[in-house]
């Protein structure tokens, strides 16, 4: 992949002034010669700017809008929409969002249907501090697991104007790596009554009536391969890529579940899961970190429980929509630029996730924080949410230790499966059991 220093100096004239010195109003720049007149009316049309970034609730937040608006110039709104929304969106209603926050499953979509433009990588200004986990498949110089749709299988296309993956690097994204995370199972330290140690224990007949999975079934699926490979119920040759028959023997033993009373609830969202767990009705279940958070908030004790089998790895890209251009590109490509500068690094540290230029949200926590969320470290004060809320005590270790301890173990990611199609008719079978 050609991506030397000189590329990246090579961007143009309108790359070499600085949009945010503009912005300022620095009166060197608007009377340069080089460029005369145009970076005052470049500045004046940036300010009518609105760039929609569109995404699942997790990633999508309102602070995140508020902060690049100050930051940029331009409004910055945020739309959250769920999965099946995120995909009608896009090709039903393309026009409505500017910056697509998808997850790497969803670029399988996306990207054959042409509704995104490539992305130069010399238009990645940090490019070269960004996790080589999405740039080059490998994490503390080991390669990732490739079971089910790591991110780098799906970063690189082959030109700007094509709608395939490249199966190297290229010069070109489909997208500017964004959050991501190692999943496990939440439990309720004071109410499971024993240790918890493997993927197994979300089917243990220890759990019955107050067990609950997530009913997104793209995910769900991946919990409960994971859950019923790990409990020798069911053997996968790919637990990314499962069979029909393999599909069709999961499903057979969640049904059996359902009807046994094991599941308390199959959840939707994620005020379900946070309700489920701090009213204690559920002792164990699929959970996302920011859920944790928000039971931990309320006082209540809940853990992300580190398991041997490892974690279910997930990533989002931010990518830009294919009716972006002139100006509104230019804005686009500043957001994206910015997303990874560690202002929102900082920020989503504090949920439980991960950016994709760790350097610079280290960099925007304090000593302590750094510690606990990054580096494995007892924290030496409380720990608090990204709206200031105590989540852990001084002393606490952060579930599962430091980055390094969480995706050197991954055991598999989540995906698209070849047998989608087969997969949502049998969820939804599961559903009307």
């Amino acid at each position: 992949m050609s991506n030397s220093n000189e590329k990246k100096k090579g961007k143009g004239s309108l790359k070499k002034v600085s949009r945010r010195a503009v912005l300022a109003g620095g009166a060197a720049v608007a009377g340069s010669t080089l460029v005369t007149g145009f970076p005052t009316v470049w500045a004046q049309t940036l300010k009518d700017v609105k760039l929609n970034h569109t995404g699942m609730s997790y990633s999508t937040l309102a602070d995140i809008g508020r902060m690049a608006t100050e930051d940029l110039g331009f409004e910055v709104t945020m739309s959250v929409v769920d999965h099946a929304g995120m995909t009608n969106r896009m090709f039903n209603d393309p026009s409505a969002i500017d910056v697509a926050d998808i997850e790497i499953w969803q670029s399988k979509i996306a990207v054959p249907q042409g509704v995104l433009q490539g992305i130069a990588i010399s238009e990645i200004g940090n490019w070269d501090q960004l996790t080589p986990l999405y740039t080059e498949g490998k994490f503390a110089g080991k390669e990732v697991s490739r079971q089910g749709d790591s991110p780098f299988e799906f970063l690189y296309r082959e030109g700007k104007d094509s709608n395939g993956f490249a199966s190297a690097p290229t010069d070109f994204v489909n997208f500017v790596p964004g959050v991501y995370n190692a999943d496990t199972l939440g439990i309720r330290p004071d109410l499971v009554g024993r240790d918890i140690t493997s993927w197994a224990d979300l089917i243990s007949s220890d759990f019955t009536g107050k067990a609950a999975i997530q009913n997104i079934p793209t995910i769900g699926i991946m919990d409960a391969i994971m859950a019923l490979g790990s409990a020798g119920e069911v053997n996968y040759s790919d637990m990314g890529n499962p069979t029909q028959d393999e599909l069709s023997a999961t499903i057979a033993k969640l049904i059996e579940l359902k009807k046994a009373g094991h599941w308390r609830a199959l959840w939707n969202t994620f005020d379900e899961s946070v309700n489920l767990m701090a009213s204690g009705e559920v002792v164990i279940q699929s959970m996302w970190s920011p859920a944790v958070t928000a039971v931990q908030v309320q006082g209540t004790p809940c853990v992300y429980q580190s398991l041997k089998e490892g974690y279910r790895g997930w990533g989002n890209g931010l990518a830009l929509m294919n009716h972006l251009e002139g100006i509104k590109r230019e804005a686009a490509i500043e957001y994206v630029n910015w997303y990874n500068q560690g202002r929102v690094g900082g920020f989503i540290a504090k949920q439980g996730y991960y950016s994709a230029n760790p350097g610079t949200a280290m960099a925007n926590l304090t000593e302590n924080e750094r510690g606990f969320f990054y580096e494995g470290k007892a924290a030496t004060a409380p720990i608090t949410s990204p709206t200031g809320e105590e989540t852990n005590p001084a002393g606490a270790v952060r579930d599962g230790g430091s980055y390094e301890e969480r995706f050197g173990n991954v055991g598999v990611w989540n995906n698209l499966m070849d047998e989608a199609e087969f997969l949502f008719a049998k969820w939804n079978e599961f559903n009307a059991a």
